[in-house]
């Protein structure tokens, strides 16, 4: 009867994880292009709890028990990212050995040990948080293979079954630090809990602590193309007259770049993304330059230093960019086809590395790299040619 409820409970654990699968799979967000594989491995130490009141409760006379209760542990596994939130993991499991001796009087010993390892398939959740660091929890289904050995001496009688082993279907659960060094790799710190069957009908809980590697595939994979059927359409040859010629014209580029260590241009402050007075008033001047002028494209580029990670300055650059356009599109009166935002983060800087040395945000470093924080606004034009 505990076996078939035990069978009925994993069952439940793996619907319940196919279901939340499926749901991940048929959002939305699931097609962002943040889906990736990736594998990675952790070491540590595994400790349980040894029940020695048990033990003590079937042995005759006076006992007194030594305990074995941590080991080595390691975990091997492989993942999908269906998003920045979340991701399935399965992977190999080795929480390594555990035993006591239990000393009798009269004379007598009882040698117990168990090894145990096994499979696992988790639902992980993460949370991103600033300067590359992200929380994530665990939920999961393992299947755990342990196997016992006991011996004794003296008065102690051999259990009739010197070597039982058992497999069974359990829950597992943790909680874990990443830090990404860059796009591919990442470093974790966990501390996990697997409910195990101990191969003589007893449960309990092992915990593993441990540190570990993760390797991201495909993270610079392009985004994917859509396909467009065109309809069939009939041509029908129609003879209009020509119309006349337009008067030539030449087409004119102007660059004004808004840099963050000028007095008068500067609109953002280190790190944020709100646009300050002097950069509303630099750009309401920069718009009415643009009245009554004939252009047809303006590109706004936003540009950081190199403080901080690749991905942060990407999405950062980006962001000041889409503010300027926003504001000269909502303030300004400058028609929104006719203008585009982009991110380039800390690319084409225009400090040397050897004018601004170094790589922590210090105030030193932060004046040194204003000129690479910067906004360029490209305006394409024409005017009649002579």
């Amino acid at each position: 009867m505990n076996n078939m409820n035990k069978i009925k409970k994993a069952a439940k654990a793996v619907g319940a994880l196919g279901l939340m699968g499926c749901a991940v799979l048929n959002s939305p967000t699931a097609m962002a292009d943040d889906t990736f594989w990736y594998l990675g491995g952790n070491i540590g130490q595994s400790r349980a709890k040894i029940d020695d009141a048990q033990i003590t409760a079937q042995l005759p006379g006076s006992v007194s028990i030594s305990d074995n209760n941590s080991d080595t542990a390691y975990k091997l596994f492989g993942g999908y990212q269906f998003n920045k939130n979340f991701a399935v993991e399965a992977g190999y499991f080795n929480l390594g050995k555990f035993g006591y001796t239990a000393t009798t009087v009269p004379a007598g010993t009882l040698n117990g040990q168990t090894k145990l390892q096994g499979l696992n398939i988790d639902a992980v959740g993460m949370l991103p948080l600033r300067n590359n660091f992200s929380v994530f929890g665990r939920l999961g289904l393992q299947y755990a293979q342990a196997k016992d050995e006991f011996s004794s001496t003296g008065v102690v009688p051999v259990p009739t079954n010197p070597n039982p082993g058992k497999n069974a279907a359990n829950y597992k659960a943790g909680l874990g630090l990443q830090y990404d060094f860059n796009r591919s790799l990442g470093m974790r710190v966990e501390a996990e809990r697997y409910r195990i069957n101990d191969a003589v009908d007893n449960n309990g809980d092992i915990n593993m602590y441990s540190v570990g590697l993760v390797y991201r595939f495909d993270q610079h994979k392009p985004a994917p193309v859509e396909k467009v059927v065109m309809p069939k359409t009939e041509i029908v040859i129609v003879h209009t007259p020509t119309p006349p010629a337009p008067p030539p014209v030449v087409i004119v580029k102007t660059k004004v770049v808004f840099r963050a260590d000028s007095d008068t241009d500067a609109l953002f402050t280190f790190g944020k993304t709100a646009l300050q007075p002097t950069g509303k008033r630099a750009l309401d001047k920069f718009a009415v330059e643009l009245k009554g002028a004939h252009y047809s494209v303006i590109t706004i580029t936003g540009y950081t230093d190199r403080i901080g990670s690749s991905a942060a300055n990407m999405k950062l650059s980006m962001k000041r960019a889409e503010v300027v356009k926003d504001y000269l599109v909502e303030s300004a009166g400058i028609q929104a086809d006719k203008v585009s935002a982009r991110g380039a983060g800390e690319s084409n800087p225009l400090t040397k590395p050897s004018e601004c040395k170094g790589n922590k945000a210090t105030k030193k470093l932060v004046t040194c790299l204003a000129p690479d924080r910067r906004v360029e606004v490209e305006v394409t034009g024409t005017r009649p040619a002579k």
